[in-house]
């Protein structure tokens, strides 16, 4: 018994090291997500070597030292995603519904057909905006039903599992889709101007993941990041990024964007939110996010119940209130993490001659 907690010490030891390989294969990449169940499954090996093992034996020492401290190394990425961690957005009472802006974010599943569940969802909820991100023509055609009361709208339905839609009450200007880095990946942004009459930059990504059936590596992905994270450094005013980031909120690719971008996660403090997958409730990990700039304060996170994808469709809720986010503050990007934002950004520049690396 004391053989086999050893191998799994060695185990978890693995699993913590492989992360921090600086390599973009999915095979090391994919131990980035689920740390949460690396947590678990550390603390289980932990407490079995700590009941079964003889201290007066250097190796078991060697064992359990080695367990706590990767175990304490994947809590120091997934705690800022607990209550017990300080939030990152101040919450608001304010109920100053010319300044709220609510949004549905939600990866239909391009095979999924249960249409009318988010179509339920959207009357339910009444948001704002609805991007959906997988959705291709037949998507398209079913949520057609939506344009009577959200007029306003962007399209790009792919049969690649990259469509991408966005339904809005609210008017809709400046709009572009692009492709940032894969020419068959689209982004999609837009201005939206609030009751009240201010304005929000709007950015909707949906970058391909590094896996066995799509990207061999993360360089797509990390380039598409990289390239929104100081496109957006740049810009002035509100802004508000979202979608399926194919990314866990505690990688150190979404860290580098939130430095570089200088935006805020809401989540930081009061949740993980899981997203995906929705068929696997003991394998979930955030992979829907939101971002913004201090210009915002908190109202709501709500993850949506099951509409048949393998995602669970996501509402937040941010109330512009640029007075009351003065103290707000996000992850600050030094002199390295900015070298290393234009190294990935540069990585697909080649291939896309729009992606700027300068």
């Amino acid at each position: 018994m004391q053989a086999l907690f050893f191998v799994m010490g060695i185990i978890v030891v693995l699993l913590t090291f492989l992360p921090m390989l600086p390599h973009s294969h999915w095979l090391i990449r994919v131990f980035d997500f689920p740390r949460l169940q690396i947590t678990i499954f550390a603390s289980l090996v932990l407490s079995a070597q700590c009941i079964l093992f003889q201290f007066d034996n250097a190796l078991s020492i060697v064992s359990i030292v080695f367990v706590s401290l990767c175990m304490a190394w994947q809590l120091w990425w997934i705690l800022p995603y607990t209550p017990i961690w300080p939030c990152e957005v101040n919450a608001t009472t304010v109920a100053d519904k010319d300044r709220t802006l609510t949004f549905l974010t939600s990866n239909v599943l391009a095979t999924n057909k249960n249409s009318e569940a988010l179509i339920e969802l959207v009357k339910q909820h009444q948001p704002d905006v609805l991007v959906t991100l997988e959705s291709n023509h037949w998507w398209q055609s079913k949520l057609q039903v939506l344009e009577d009361t959200m007029p306003f709208t962007m399209k790009c339905p792919l049969e690649n599992l990259y469509g991408m839609h966005v339904y809005s009450r609210l008017p809709l200007t400046q709009t572009h889709i692009a492709f940032l880095v894969e020419n068959d990946v689209p982004s999609m942004h837009a201005n939206v101007t609030l009751h009240s009459g201010d304005v929000v930059r709007l950015h909707f990504v949906h970058p391909a993941p590094p896996s066995p059936t799509e990207n061999t590596y993360s360089s797509e992905r990390d380039a598409e990041l990289s390239v929104l994270a100081r496109q957006v450094s740049e810009e002035a005013g509100p802004i508000i990024v979202t979608g399926d980031l194919n990314d866990v909120a505690w990688s150190s690719t979404t860290r580098l964007f939130r430095k570089v971008s200088g935006l805020l996660d809401p989540r930081v403090g009061r949740g993980m939110f899981n997203t995906f997958h929705a068929g696997y409730p003991f394998l979930r990990w955030p992979l829907d996010h939101t971002f913004h700039s201090a210009d915002f304060s908190f109202s709501f996170i709500k993850r949506m119940p099951s509409i048949g994808s393998d995602h669970f469709p996501l509402l937040t809720q941010l109330v512009y209130l640029p007075s009351h986010g003065q103290d707000q503050a996000g992850l600050d990007a030094n002199q390295a993490d900015q070298q290393r934002a234009k190294h990935l950004a540069k990585a697909h520049a080649k291939d896309n001659p729009s992606v700027s690396a300068e």
